[in-house]
């Protein structure tokens, strides 16, 4: 058994590999009963990355790290449980930082850490691995490159210091602005040097499966596979590649990612983000596609586009239900895929 690798974002990413994880424990338990004979491996977006006050953040990498960990803030998805922040209160007392973007006392750990290593030499991969061995998240989380590659939003209106035309980091567009200040693309600054992080083309083709999970289409999931040798690694691999949507009803199930959608020319459907991914046999990533039940009756377009599209309880209310949702999917990659 090769496994499955899961192309992941942030909170919607983070809470669906939860759910893959108890399922799995469930179906194919270790000897020893803790987690599961599957092994997973994560590939999570690191486009969001960015220094801040010194400090390597990497928010993405963080979520999944700390929901798979049990030590996230469940209440907001993101962030560590019971934090306190005073030392972002100190550091607005100097006049420095972001008072739109303050870091929790506990999360400052992390990034201390980080960037530590960072600085001693350590790759990102590496670095990763080593916060990771306090959290024993239950599978191996990778970033997507090593190579700092950032995420930014191009203005098309003027606001506050900033001028139409300007680059601002998307963590400002998305927290400060609420994704409301009109933006005309989306430009992922160090991408043309960048490389896959080592093992993420090797997770993608030696696996059984393949996720795509509810995290954002363009920001996300869009700048992963915006990594070159990604999208050639999804083609060519043997796994059976399967998606699952973000959008039900015509909604996002979290965040904004349907401002995301719109300023790429994509409708905010569940079709549309199916059509954007696209059928491997015709030149995109996914084999299968699962849409909301009250997505049903998108299903007969989705499967004209040449997607195996079926249709599914999507919201993942807790871990059960998200758990319900990953066996689901695992069962559109094929019967025995796992065996």
């Amino acid at each position: 058994m090769r496994g499955i690798t899961v192309l992941a974002g942030g909170v919607g990413g983070a809470r669906f590999t939860r759910g893959l994880l108890a399922h799995l424990a469930a179906e194919y338990p270790a000897a020893d009963g803790h987690g599961s004979t599957v092994p997973v491996t994560v590939v999570v977006n690191t486009g969001d990355d960015m220094w801040l006050t010194g400090l390597r953040i990497c928010p993405d990498l963080d979520t999944v790290m700390y929901t798979l960990g049990g030590g996230i803030a469940e209440d907001q998805g993101w962030g560590r449980a019971d934090e306190t922040r005073r030392t972002s209160g100190e550091i607005a007392a100097y006049g420095a930082g972001w008072d739109w973007f303050t870091l929790g006392d506990l999360d400052l750990g992390t990034h201390i850490v980080r960037t530590d290593l960072l600085r001693s030499g350590r790759t990102l991969s590496e670095a990763t691995e080593i916060l990771a061995r306090r959290w024993r998240p239950g599978a191996r989380l990778l970033p997507m490159s090593d190579n700092p590659v950032e995420t930014n939003v191009r203005l098309a209106a003027d606001i506050d210091e900033h001028r139409a035309g300007d680059l601002i980091h998307f963590e400002e567009w998305w927290v400060r602005y609420r994704a409301a200040a009109p933006a005309s693309a989306f430009v992922q600054v160090g991408l043309e040097q960048a490389e896959a992080a080592p093992g993420v083309l090797e997770a993608i083709r030696d696996a059984d499966v393949v996720i795509v999970p509810p995290s954002n289409p363009v920001v996300s999931v869009g700048t992963i596979l915006a990594v070159p040798g990604v999208r050639e690694a999804l083609r060519d691999t043997d796994a059976r590649v399967v998606g699952v949507s973000p959008i039900i009803g015509g909604s996002v199930v979290r965040g904004m990612a349907d401002r995301c959608l719109e300023i790429v020319g994509v409708e905010s459907t569940a079709l549309g983000v199916g059509l954007l991914y696209g059928s491997r046999a015709d030149g995109g990533i996914l084999d299968a596609w699962l849409v909301d039940e009250t997505d049903a009756g998108l299903v007969p377009a989705l499967q004209a586009a040449g997607l195996r599209a079926s249709a599914h309880p999507l919201w993942m209310h807790d871990v059960r239900a998200t758990a319900a949702i990953a066996a689901d999917a695992l069962h559109a990659a094929g019967a025995g895929a796992l065996d």
